[in-house]
């Protein structure tokens, strides 16, 4: 990738980037205190409302895009119907020729009350908080890439989608289709969770998905009557043995049992067992082969005398490769980076993110451009200071890079769509 230099319209952007500084790491501190805890029904819309209003900055159309609820096997084995708050769009200038299409969320991992619902300095240039990396900092750097945008002369080359969802963090099941929808419709993608602490970015994702296996069996009284029973645990336990057991069978394909619920008194045979899971894989293939083996496992569970049982969830972020168009458009990210003074590198990651939606419709993308953090997930959730600035210019010279043509966004679809 041929080197670019920035000229002086692009540098007096760049200093208008550094000089919003402080008052990212401001909002950042603010944003963090408001829970937004992926079932903080309140707290989610109450950070919509407030992410409203800093993207309508952009003065685009800002809406709130209603989310088709998902289902989940409850812990008395019934399904139930799983809202979500709705997601924010801003969109610009769709009819302007290069589209991209740019997302992140609102969600955390934290619940309301779990006691970690602040930010404090660790030093000078570390903060310490739920969501300042993952990613409310990311918002920010977003935000802040497109303001600068629309400050550049070539800002009207652009059009653009913004999605901030409320459900990431549970595994997009409410907004992963309108993801799909807008990826379909841009030529590339850029998402906005964070960079590792040394400014490394996330290569090729596995896929992921989520299951839940339903048995059941019969009651019974375990001293009088334990012959009558049918143990729904003791099956549930036997099929995570199964899975379990999958686990080298092919690489880079991991079966993960987290839990199983179901059961209760010591001296009742219980007639419900739950075995909950998920399962990462490196490729297509590799999901197909997965689904196959679990298919094996759930036929065997069934046919046990006086069991029944029964699949649900599925694979629903399939895996993201470093494919042609995505070392492109990680190609381009280096060249950037380059030009601000960052050395740009990445590596295989098997986490998954909105990367992996976006490049389920054929929409390459870079996934990690938000701020450098560090122990996300956790109540050691660390971003750096410094990286609010660093990070919203190299989104903003990309971006002025694609407006200008420099970066050919329809040539990377155009590889996507190749294969």
């Amino acid at each position: 990738m041929t080197d670019i230099s920035l000229d002086q319209d692009e540098r007096k952007i760049l200093d208008w980037v550094e000089s919003r500084g402080d008052h990212m790491i401001d909002t950042v501190k603010a944003w963090s205190q408001i829970n937004s805890g992926s079932r903080n029904l309140d707290g989610l819309e109450t950070m919509r409302s407030v992410l409203s209003d800093a993207f309508s900055e952009l003065e685009g159309d800002v809406s709130a895009v209603e989310l088709k609820p998902s289902t989940t096997v409850e812990l008395d084995g019934e399904i139930k119907e799983v809202p979500y708050t709705p997601s924010m769009k801003v969109s610009k200038r769709p009819e302007a020729p290069v589209r991209i299409v740019l997302t992140g969320h609102h969600d955390t991992v934290f619940p309301k009350g779990c006691g970690f619902e602040d930010w404090r300095l660790l030093d000078d240039d570390t903060i310490n908080g739920p969501g300042v990396a993952d990613m409310k900092g990311g918002l920010l750097v977003m935000l802040h890439a497109l303001l600068a945008l629309e400050r550049s002369p070539w800002a009207s080359q652009i059009g653009y989608d913004v999605l901030v969802s409320p459900d990431e963090e549970i595994g997009s099941l409410g907004s992963g289709p309108v993801l799909m929808d807008l990826g379909a419709k841009a030529h590339v993608g850029m998402t906005y969770e964070p960079a590792l602490a040394d400014g490394s970015l996330a290569g090729a994702r596995k896929g992921s998905g989520n299951f839940s296996l339903r048995c059941r069996g019969r009651a019974a009284h375990a001293g009088r009557e334990h012959h009558l029973g049918r143990n729904a645990i003791v099956a549930a336990a036997d099929f995570a043995r199964g899975l379990d057991l999958l686990n080298g069978q092919r690489p880079d394909i991991t079966f993960n049992v987290s839990r199983i619920d179901g059961g209760g008194a010591p001296n009742v045979v219980p007639d419900l067992g739950i075995c909950r899971f998920n399962v990462r894989v490196k490729t297509e293939e590799d999901a197909l082969w997965a689904k196959a083996e679990i298919e094996k496992l759930v036929r065997a569970a069934d046919a046990r005398d006086g069991i029944t049982a029964d699949l649900h969830g599925g694979f629903t972020r399939p895996p993201k490769p470093m494919s042609a168009a995505n070392q492109r458009m990680f190609d381009w990210t280096r060249t950037a980076g380059q030009a601000i003074g960052l050395d740009i590198k990445w590596a295989d990651t098997g986490g998954v993110c909105e990367g992996n939606n976006l490049w389920a419709s054929g929409c390459p993308n870079v996934d990690t451009l938000g701020v450098r953090g560090a122990d996300i997930h956790s109540d050691r959730e660390i971003a750096k200071l410094s990286s609010f600035v660093e990070r919203a210019q190299l989104s903003a010279v990309m971006l002025m890079q694609f407006a200008r043509g420099r970066f050919n966004a329809s040539d990377a679809r155009a590889l996507s769509s190749a294969g």
